[in-house]
């Protein structure tokens, strides 16, 4: 049942639109308001699926009406009743996020029509809400431990601004995570984020990979390409292993972050872009630099913010709350029962040298919870996770 909120200073017009709405299926809920002001009292104090509201109307406009919700529910559709003076300004609220407006006297058809679209509107953006937590949840990162605590910490500070971060640690830790947690907590969270795994591209494709091509600019490339930094343009780029990057590569990245612009392969047009950019590494790159593999101008850039994180190894009291965490996903996922892992299974699975970190322990547990018993017991461990 759809909860719909009439906010118009006319009481003729209210009843009129409630007759009309309620005609056209007697579930919807109708609510009304005479002036702005207690249409905002209302707005925050209920659940509704849309807002009709007039534009002039004593105490509080229908333009500022749309405003505050705009901050407080904005997920809430809302259709403006314009009087015939009032169409500019009508328009006008469409650029402020009002989703359609209605001329008075309301045509029946129109009316009818807006309204239907605007509710199927907000169940697609309470859907993409849902869609976006379940996607956030597979980026949790979970532990108690100092070191995750103090990571937490620094991305609640960090993230809202457009600082580069370099995030260091070794293979499996969880580098990713918090590139994926300084996006969603970023102002850029709408734009994408496009990760790069500079380690898995062939050094002669990178710059291609990064910037693009247009057609003919090497054999194979058969038409104009967008890259990756135009690809992220608005958001955030996430560029994993950036120790492997070639050299040549690494000079076109600095240019971009100096001057905000790239050009695609065989073309000498630039192409703006306005990026965040998050970096990676397994490696020590102050080390690479000594080997001339990597440019110190270039490290600097990338390295306002340096997030290191620690192994797992080094944070083993947080295996107990990992293994939980994924003994939860991995049956759900594989559609089976919830399996428990006795004490004695844990301790054992805390004294091991995770040397492949978060990762290795996650197939583990996968592992366990195929082969073992209903209950996985230190025999279990013995049998199925010996190295």
């Amino acid at each position: 049942m759809s909860k719909i909120l009439i906010i118009e200073d006319e009481a003729v017009i209210r009843r009129v639109l409630t007759k009309i709405i309620k005609e056209e299926n007697s579930t919807y809920e109708i609510e009304e308001a005479e002036d702005g002001l207690e249409g905002i009292t209302l707005i925050k104090d209920n659940d509704y699926d849309l807002i009709l509201c007039d534009i002039k109307m004593p105490k509080m406009d229908g333009v500022e009406v749309l405003e505050k919700t705009q901050k407080i529910k904005p997920e809430i559709p809302f259709i403006m009743i314009s009087g015939h003076g009032d169409l500019d300004q009508a328009v006008a609220t469409m650029k402020l996020g009002a989703f359609d407006y209605i001329s008075k006297p309301p045509d029946l058809n129109r009316l009818l029509t807006a309204i239907k679209n605007a509710l199927e509107r907000k169940v697609l953006v309470v859907e993409n809400k849902i869609l976006k937590k379940k996607v956030s949840k597979a980026y949790e990162m979970i532990g108690e431990s100092k070191s995750i605590v103090n990571i937490k910490a620094i991305i609640d500070k960090v993230a809202p601004t457009d600082a580069r971060v370099l995030i260091t640690g070794a293979n499996g830790t969880g580098k990713e995570l918090v590139a994926h947690w300084l996006h969603e907590k970023s102002h850029r969270f709408k734009a994408p984020l496009i990760e790069v795994n500079c380690a898995a591209i062939p050094s002669e494709l990178i710059e291609s990979e990064l910037f693009g091509h247009v057609k003919g600019s090497f054999t194979g490339a058969n038409k104009d390409r967008a890259g990756k930094f135009e690809s992220a343009n608005g958001g955030t780029i996430f560029l994993d292993e950036i120790g492997d990057m070639s050299l040549s590569a690494q000079a076109k990245v600095l240019r971009v972050l100096q001057e905000n612009k790239i050009s695609r392969v065989g073309s000498d047009r630039d192409i703006k872009v306005n990026v965040r950019l998050v970096a990676a590494t397994n490696k020590d790159l102050k080390k690479e630099i000594e080997k001339g593999k990597f440019r110190e101008d270039l490290y600097h850039r990338i390295g306002v913010i340096l997030i290191h994180v620690a192994s797992l190894n080094e944070r083993r009291d947080d295996i107990p709350l990992l293994i939980k965490h994924f003994s939860k996903r991995i049956t759900a996922e594989q559609g089976i029962a919830q399996k428990i892992f006795s004490n004695a299974a844990i301790k054992l699975l805390k004294a091991y040298d995770w040397t492949g970190n978060v990762r290795e322990l996650r197939n583990v547990v996968e592992r366990l919870i195929i082969l073992g018993g209903a209950e996985i017991s230190e025999n279990d461990v013995k049998l199925y996770a010996s190295k």
